[in-house]
């Protein structure tokens, strides 16, 4: 296959950036890169405009670093949460992988990251907090907080039947109350004795008698 050499008027992903020289297939040159505005051909006339293209590179790289630094400061001050379903020990039903928090990010704050750029060692499959690193840039990185709820409800406990409070029983008189309960009980019964004994009869109506 035939090679050529060109020199990027842009970055392109996987072949370079700007200013950079480089060999790549002749038809991909002419049916891609040159159509697009991504290449030029390596000429003596087109070497002349490798300064340009440097300060546009320079230009862009800085943009791109100070974009990202504001973002990263950003970033490192959210937290993402998600609601999950899990089981009973926190186990999640599946995992949170970067294309999940990548899609929540852009879902819930309207921030587009490449998931390539979200540096999981492996998908989260635990509730709780977790910080992931975020490679925004060759020269930046943050760490993004990310909470795991669950979402699944929980079975509520059940409540045990409520109890009538018992009642306490008189508790026996015993020492000085009962013998004063007696005492009243007797006075009580002499005074009605008293009352069902007929009136003595004066001294006279006993003597004519």
């Amino acid at each position: 296959m035939a090679k050529t050499e060109v020199i990027l008027a842009h970055q392109v992903i996987g072949l370079g950036a700007e200013s950079d020289q480089v060999k790549v297939a002749a038809g991909y040159a002419r049916n891609y890169l040159f159509p697009q505005g991504l290449a030029i051909p390596l000429t003596a006339a087109n070497k002349r405009r490798l300064e340009a293209l440097r300060q546009r590179r320079a230009q862009r790289e800085a943009h791109e670093f100070n974009t990202m630094s504001e973002l990263a400061k950003a970033l490192s001050k959210m937290t993402l949460v998600l609601n999950v379903k899990a089981g009973e020990e926190g186990k999640l039903f599946g995992s949170i992988t970067a294309g999940t928090i990548a899609d929540e990010l852009r879902h819930q704050f309207e921030i587009a990251i490449d998931k390539k750029k979200i540096r999981l060692e492996h998908p989260l499959r635990t509730l709780g907090e977790h910080d992931v690193e975020l490679r925004l840039h060759p020269e930046v990185t943050t760490t993004l907080k990310v909470r795991v709820e669950s979402g699944t409800a929980l079975p509520q406990p059940v409540e045990a039947p409520a109890t009538a409070p018992k009642t306490k029983e008189a508790a026996p008189q015993k020492g000085k109350e009962a013998s004063s309960a007696k005492t009243g009980e007797a006075a009580s019964a002499k005074a009605a004795a008293k009352k069902e004994r007929p009136p003595k009869k004066p001294k006279a109506e006993r003597k004519a008698e």
